[in-house]
């Protein structure tokens, strides 16, 4: 898909300085345009790259004036980083705007389906599902019975959602996640040998969440496993059953939740933290990556290592570590010269 440089000015409500009929069809770095691209500058830092670049527009401050001759039509605006952002969200909506439904699908009787859908290739959609107005199944899809997904929701290729799972509008799952599987319940009978226990709850995605590639969200033994509004989980991410994430946390990569286990609003944790069952994490908690919760964690707490503690107790700590061989070349100097000094006593 092709834009005019005007139309993009438009867009951003900016002022064209060059070639107005110019046309684009992708996004590049500055130092990597080419012919028919857009790139933007903001970072003074990399200015020489304007008169090099092969881009075909710039976006740039309205505050920049060139110092030499440039071959890229300019878009000026009030923030140039911003603006870029603005088309970048405007352009992935235009190329994720599919309609319609490929074949083969899958699409039970029993189903409701909104306006304007897409549903690709292979997908599956189960009984009583109901599915909101512009809500996009990519191919590979399985949808479970009783499912209901809220407008303007996405859920890209591949990804597993069971039975009974509700989530909300303006949502995204990425490839490859599984959203209700069973949580990780087992009790040893008489002989020692481990049966599951029936995992008969579900999960429920508030609006406005989104979930990264390959993350798994076990649905609850009984009630819900639940991700509140705005939550951003990234890739390979694990939430074990009836785990509560609250509003407007933001999990990174390869973090690991046991069950029950309750996290707070506006949280911010790293990669690869690991957090015991059934604990309790307050409100605007900061996990530092790598991190072991085992306890515990009350309100705006910042804190690492594993087991994690108070990131000003940890600091400390980290300096008295880097300094223990100098610590224990003292303590030997010491001991020789005590040993000395007895010696001495003695004769």
């Amino acid at each position: 898909m092709k834009f005019t440089a005007k139309q993009i000015a438009d867009i951003l409500e900016g002022d064209i300085v060059g070639n107005s009929d110019v046309e684009v069809s992708k996004l590049s770095k500055i130092e990597e345009g080419e012919e028919g691209s857009l790139t933007f500058l903001s970072n003074p830092k990399y200015n020489p790259f304007l008169y090099t670049t092969k881009a075909s527009v710039t976006i740039v401050n309205k505050s920049f004036h060139p110092e030499k001759k440039i071959n890229t039509t300019l878009i000026k605006v009030e923030n140039a980083y911003e603006a870029f952002s603005k088309i970048l969200a405007f352009y992935n909506e235009v190329k994720n705007n599919k309609i319609g439904r490929e074949a083969p699908h899958y699409i039970s009787d029993s189903a409701k389906v909104g306006e304007n859908e897409y549903i690709g290739a292979f997908s599956y959609i189960g009984e009583n599902v109901v599915l909101g107005e512009n809500v996009k199944i990519y191919p590979n899809s399985y949808i479970g019975d009783n499912t209901n997904i809220g407008d303007n929701s996405t859920i890209f290729s591949g990804v597993k959602i069971y039975s009974e799972s509700q989530i909300g509008k303006n949502c995204k799952v990425h490839s490859g996640s599984i959203i209700g599987s069973d949580g990780f319940g087992f009790a040893p009978d008489k002989n020692g040998e481990y049966k599951a226990i029936p995992q008969i709850g579900n999960v429920i995605i508030e609006d406005n969440v989104d979930i990264g590639s390959a993350c798994t969200i076990d649905r609850a033994t009984m009630g819900s496993t639940i991700i509140r509004k705005g939550v951003k989980l990234d890739n390979q991410i694990q939430v074990a059953h009836n785990v509560e994430i609250g509003s407007n946390t933001v999990i990174a990569a390869q973090t690991g939740i046991a069950g029950s286990t309750k996290i707070g609003e506006n949280c911010m944790i790293g990669g690869q933290v690991g957090i015991s069952g059934h604990l309790k994490i307050g409100n605007n908690v900061k996990i530092l990556a790598q991190a072991g919760i085992s306890k515990d964690l009350k309100e705006n707490e910042i804190v690492n290592g594993s087991p994690a503690f108070k990131i000003q107790d940890f600091n400390k700590s980290s300096v008295y570590f880097r300094n223990l061989p100098k610590m224990a070349l003292k303590i030997n100097n010491l001991e020789k010269e005590l040993k000395t000094q007895k010696s001495t006593i003695n004769e």
